[in-house]
């Protein structure tokens, strides 16, 4: 559970500039979420909740090492299904796309108009992946920025005369 690097203040600065005021902040309870979850909360006064789900996704045994530092055919075998073919000791990105449909699945039947989610690049590509029906590949070939504020509807709320 890593904290914010040392321009994580500078990047929480310019997230509360760009995050429109919100009713709500659902977020990861990972130290480096919590606080930007946390500075939005205080500055909305909005409820603030935080979802085990939201975490990344775990990866087992390789947890915290680079890849430089992992096992090659190890990597290449996982990477030939990442979607349903877990980590050593942890999951698939399947089971964190799982978990993420859930957190937010409650989310929505809460009905707040307004609710940022803060949370890690795993839930955020898996969202993008559902929402924005796009491939693994696809969400994957972007990277989403630290403590950048991203817009995301689902289309289940969206009614066919909006836009």
């Amino acid at each position: 559970d890593l904290d914010i690097a040392a321009e994580g203040h500078e990047q929480i600065e310019e997230a509360l500039r760009k995050t429109p005021k919100v009713e709500k902040v659902v977020a990861s309870p990972a130290l480096r979420c919590r606080k930007l979850a946390m500075t939005i909360a205080e500055r909305d006064r909005a409820d603030l909740r935080f979802d085990e789900r939201l975490w990344e996704m775990h990866m087992g045994e390789w947890e915290g090492l680079a890849w430089s530092e992992i096992d090659r055919s190890a990597s290449e075998h996982w990477l030939e299904d990442p979607i349903s073919r877990p980590t050593p000791g942890g999951e698939c990105f399947a089971d964190l796309q799982n978990r993420v449909a859930e957190a937010l699945a409650e989310i929505a039947d809460e009905h707040a108009m307004t609710t940022a989610v803060v949370c890690h690049a795993g839930p955020i590509r898996a969202t993008q992946m559902a929402w924005e029906a796009i491939s693994f590949s696809e969400a994957f070939s972007k990277v989403p920025g630290y403590a950048e504020p991203m817009r995301l509807l689902n289309p289940a709320w969206i009614s066919p005369t909006s836009e």
